[in-house]
């Protein structure tokens, strides 16, 4: 089955590779070959062009002027009274931003030395001198202008004081939010990929299956969390079953797209070379539909993300979702803001880590799937 495999691949059988060419190899210094006048030694590193070729980093010093700038507005412009309590950790807020900025600086500064590590933060010059500006604005229009009523509007410092002072809570909610999401979107996952590669390949499940799909899969999820409560045991369990038929359906509806849409003439090639029909799915059919398979992932994140947080607002006594309750009931609004920048991150990070596994998974496919 492996010549099937490889010949469904692309690899054209009974072609052997041309032998490699044994790599040339530079005349030494002592066989008397000619010289450049001035040419050095390819051991010898050049730091001048090294540093040339990386450029002065005008935004790293940019962004460690603004860093700067945000610690010394905080620092050194008072705080309006809040008319309650006094914004806690401003001092320390103003000090953390200027050690990013010295922090920048001296990358900016160091940039030889510091090669390797300012090739890879060089990108994200505009990024963190436009972070540095949106904090000081921020910090203007609550901490010093008021603008922006207390409470329901807290300065940056309020966030550092919920994650020195509560950080204990905020990570157990966490711990909750993950583990609730992973199993459910394992569980949908694995449904959907099942269930869509069932209706691309049986006519028969199809005829059974996609209606159900098409009427059930739009319905949001959220719509059937009365009902969901009434037969499941717990909130626990009624939040899996939504975050995964949450999942399910973008999956199961891609992943049919994908089996369904593999060119016919696949098939018919492996049928003549003796493939069976589970070699056709497993090794034709399934492969050709994974990119479907991980743009149904990604969609189906959404809907997770969403499950999930109303989820535990409603009924679930765990996870991010609670604690934005929790929050919300005692008027704590800069514990409410951590939780969201907190969920935010927690979001962003699963995101990027399908998109690794994505990469990885795919590497095959580089240069024929553009993603």
């Amino acid at each position: 089955m492996s010549t099937v495999a490889d010949n469904i691949l692309g690899a054209p059988p009974g072609i052997s590779p041309k032998p490699s060419q044994p790599p040339l190899r530079a005349p030494s210094p002592s066989s008397g070959a000619p010289h450049a006048a001035g040419a050095q030694p390819a051991t010898v590193p050049d730091f001048k062009a090294a540093k040339a070729a990386l450029g002065f980093w005008w935004a790293g010093l940019a962004a460690a002027v603004a860093w700067a700038g945000l610690a010394l507005l905080t620092g050194l412009w008072p705080n309006k009274p809040a008319g309650f309590s006094e914004w806690a950790f401003t001092e320390e807020f103003a000090w953390g931003a200027g050690g990013v900025s010295a922090l920048l600086l001296a990358l900016t500064v160091l940039a030889r030395p510091l090669a390797a590590v300012v090739r890879r933060v060089r990108a994200a010059g505009p990024w963190l001198v436009a972070i540095a500006v949106g904090l000081a604005v921020w910090e203007v229009f609550t901490a010093k202008l008021g603008t922006l009523p207390p409470p329901f509007f807290a300065p940056p410092q309020s966030l550092v004081e919920v994650y020195v002072t509560d950080w204990p809570r905020l990570l157990e909610s966490a711990g909750a939010s993950i583990r609730l999401l992973a199993l459910g979107i394992a569980i949908g996952a694995a449904a959907g990929f099942v269930t869509g590669v069932l209706i691309g390949w049986s006519r028969q499940a199809s005829y059974w299956i996609h209606p159900v799909l098409r009427i059930l899969g739009p319905v949001p999820t959220t719509a059937l969390l009365p009902v969901s409560f009434y037969f499941f045991p717990s909130s626990w369990s009624t939040a899996i079953f939504l975050i995964a038929l949450g999942t399910a359906f973008p999956v199961a509806i891609l992943t049919w797209s994908g089996v369904a849409g593999v060119h016919k003439n696949f098939y018919d090639v492996a049928r003549t070379m003796g493939a069976s029909p589970w070699f056709l799915v497993l090794r034709v059919a399934i492969p050709a539909a994974l990119p479907q398979v991980f743009v149904g992932l990604f969609m189906g994140l959404g809907a997770a993300f969403s499950t999930l947080v109303v989820a535990e607002m409603l009924g679930v006594k765990a996870g991010l979702g609670w604690y934005l309750t929790w929050a919300q009931g005692w008027a704590a609004y800069p514990n409410m803001y951590a939780a969201l920048i907190v969920m935010a991150l927690l979001f962003s990070g699963v995101i990027t880590l399908l998109f690794v596994l994505r990469d990885r998974v795919l590497s095959w496919q580089k240069g024929v799937v553009k993603w």
